[in-house]
């Protein structure tokens, strides 16, 4: 069992980082910790998986819990924007959220809204809610999602970052088995090196990066 680079940053400075019966690497690089590819969930896994989420868009709960990125994203952005709710899931606030703030959103998600078309055209801004964690490939997924952002376009990303390896193994975040990827404050900052975006944290948990 050996990994040979880390799927994030592409690096090959990794190391085994066991927790419970799964094996997970870190990164020495830009610190993500990732599941060895034995593990990573199937497409019917993970969507039945997906299937038992009760979020409702009407919830007044879910709604607050995603203002923490729609909130900053809505403060940055000029009237009357277009965006991708990208791994959207079955039924997302963030369309409805966005556009009380004066701006459109297209869903898309490889199981709910499987439509290419809206992989087809470039977006003002992107929100990736509690999504980034399931990424398999998360570097060409980063590059796909650059590729759907126009110049100066806004990628607003929610996850819960890893802060602290003793607690990593009973961590709650794990213990979702389609959560197969942990970033910290670090990995945000050279993802967007490499890509070239500007990045900015605006509370823990929320990372709002720029293209240029």
């Amino acid at each position: 069992m050996k990994a040979d680079h880390c799927p994030v940053c592409e690096s090959c400075n990794i190391q085994i980082f066991p927790a419970g019966k799964i094996v997970y690497w870190r990164c020495l690089y830009c610190m993500a910790t990732f599941m060895d590819a034995m593990y990573l969930p199937n497409e019917t896994a993970e969507r039945e998986r997906y299937e038992c989420h009760e979020n409702h868009p009407d919830d007044p709960g879910y709604r607050s819990f995603l203002n923490k990125v729609t909130a900053p994203l809505a403060e940055r952005l000029p009237p009357g924007q277009k965006g991708l709710d990208f791994g959207c899931g079955p039924a997302s606030p963030i369309p409805g959220m966005m556009e009380e703030c004066g701006h459109t959103v297209t869903l898309y998600d490889p199981f709910f809204f499987p439509d290419e078309n809206a992989l087809s055209v470039v977006y003002d801004f992107i929100v990736c809610t509690e999504v980034v964690e399931h990424f398999h490939r998360p570097a060409e997924e980063f590059k796909r999602l650059d590729g759907l952002l126009r110049d100066k376009g806004v990628l607003a990303i929610m996850t819960c970052f890893q802060t602290c390896d003793d607690m990593f193994e009973n961590w709650h975040y794990r213990r979702d088995f389609t959560h197969v990827v942990f970033y910290r404050e670090r990995t945000f900052h050279v993802i967007a090196e490499q890509m070239g975006w500007y990045c900015e944290i605006p509370v823990k948990d929320v990372v709002l990066m720029q293209k240029p």
